[in-house]
């Protein structure tokens, strides 16, 4: 296996177990909020603390990457991640709770950067898009082995049992560190000894208007991805149980016809980001996006809403395919890994917060008020994405893919 194929698989096992963790979280709170006796806003406490996590881990892990290796770090990321889950197992009260899943998800926040980093170093520009698209059904892959992990593990050995798998991790950890050589392109420039005082400095993201712009550009971008996501899979299914008098099991073969959609949007956004470029795709899909949402709330009977269901899956959440790929673009690699960890860490955190507006509207409005308010998000995206410039220029793809190529 070659160096560029070896990145994919490491970046998709490292997101594919952070989407497992996640979902462990989903399935175990009813068990954990029985153990504990906590309310509901208490319980929905754990999850903000966690996107919390990874904000900070995001930061932390993306400036440590930059400045000593993203092989290094990625694992270190891993094994912090894998811990905070075991520990979460084992907590005796929801204050240990929290402060195992703030461990968690400092790691998670961590891991996914420095992965689609390292993917994005290792291959051309025109497959990158492709390449990161590989990446990001990992998180679909985790989604699909907590639901199986779940139905096995928790009638057997309840919710402590289900986190304690969190430590398969560290053998995951171990296999990257013997496995996976590091970046070409990061030790070309740490022999080089380029722009060494700026390696991993969080104020180079501001270092300049321009900079600030495209980092203010991309954040909000992140923001309204993490957001459109987390609007429409926490409440659509409600939405159309009220709507459309769907029954539960109605609502979750909706789940699973826009996952599905969400599987194929990504897969296709790969390839249309490497033929057209990354701001065509970009707009072609937040247009789409926006369309697809605002009129999927005039949606109407089974078909209807399932095939709708699927449509607004491939084109919202398609996007999240190219992230990697994007802000990866348009920073050196001094700090790529860095920008790459705060500005989507940061839309992961802000846009975790997108459910409580939701539900706010639904409860004073209507659906289709919450729907005109998911396809202006879009909207807000597009115009960020018009503000963006060209990228980091010197890049030396062609150089770098021969260099890959030869490891």
């Amino acid at each position: 296996m070659n160096y560029q194929k070896k990145t994919v698989v490491a970046s998709v096992a490292g997101l594919t177990l952070e989407g497992m963790d996640i979902m462990f979280l989903s399935f175990a709170m009813s068990m954990i909020i029985a153990e504990f006796h906590l309310d509901m806003a208490t319980g929905g406490l754990i999850s903000s603390i966690t996107n919390l996590g990874m904000l900070f881990g995001g930061i932390l892990f993306g400036i440590l990457a930059d400045k000593f290796g993203r092989v290094k770090v990625f694992t270190y990321s891993i094994l912090l991640f894998a811990i905070g889950t075991a520990l979460t197992g084992m907590a005796a009260n929801i204050e240990q709770v929290y402060i195992f899943r703030f461990i968690a998800g400092i790691g998670a926040g961590g891991e996914y950067g420095i992965g689609v980093t390292l993917v994005a170093e290792a291959w051309p520009k025109n497959k990158q898009g492709r390449a990161s698209s590989y990446v990001s059904i990992g998180a679909q892959f985790g989604v699909i082995l907590a639901a199986l992990l779940s139905a096995m593990i928790l009638p057997a050995w309840g919710w402590r049992g289900l986190f304690f798998v969190g430590i398969i991790p560290v053998l995951f950890a171990f296999m990257v560190r013997k496995n996976l050589n590091e970046s070409p392109e990061w030790l070309a420039s740490k022999i080089e000894k380029k722009q060494a005082s700026k390696r991993g400095s969080v104020k180079e993201l501001f270092a300049t208007p321009r900079t600030v712009l495209t980092t203010i550009a991309l954040a909000v971008m992140a923001t309204v991805q993490i957001a459109g996501y987390n609007g429409l899979m926490i409440w659509l299914p409600s939405m159309l149980q009220q709507s459309q008098g769907l029954s539960v099991s109605g609502s979750a073969l909706w789940t699973i016809s826009t996952a599905i959609g969400m599987i194929a949007g990504m897969l296709t956004f790969g390839q249309v980001m490497d033929r057209l470029g990354m701001k065509k795709a970009y707009g072609l899909f937040l247009i789409a996006s926006a369309v697809a949402v605002f009129f999927y709330s005039f949606a109407t009977g089974a078909t209807g809403v399932l095939i709708g269901g699927a449509i607004v899956g491939f084109f919202s959440n398609g996007m999240f395919a190219g992230y990697g790929a994007l802000i990866s673009y348009f920073y050196p690699v001094e700090i790529r890994s860095t920008a790459t960890n705060t500005i989507f860490n940061f839309g992961r955190a802000l846009g975790g917060l997108s459910p409580i507006l939701v539900g706010f509207i639904l409860q004073h409005a209507n659906v289709t008020m919450a729907m005109i308010y998911l396809a202006v998000l879009y909207c807000i995206s597009f115009i960020a994405l018009i503000s963006l410039g060209n990228g980091h220029a010197a890049r030396k793809q062609n150089a770098l893919h021969t260099l890959s190529k030869a490891i």
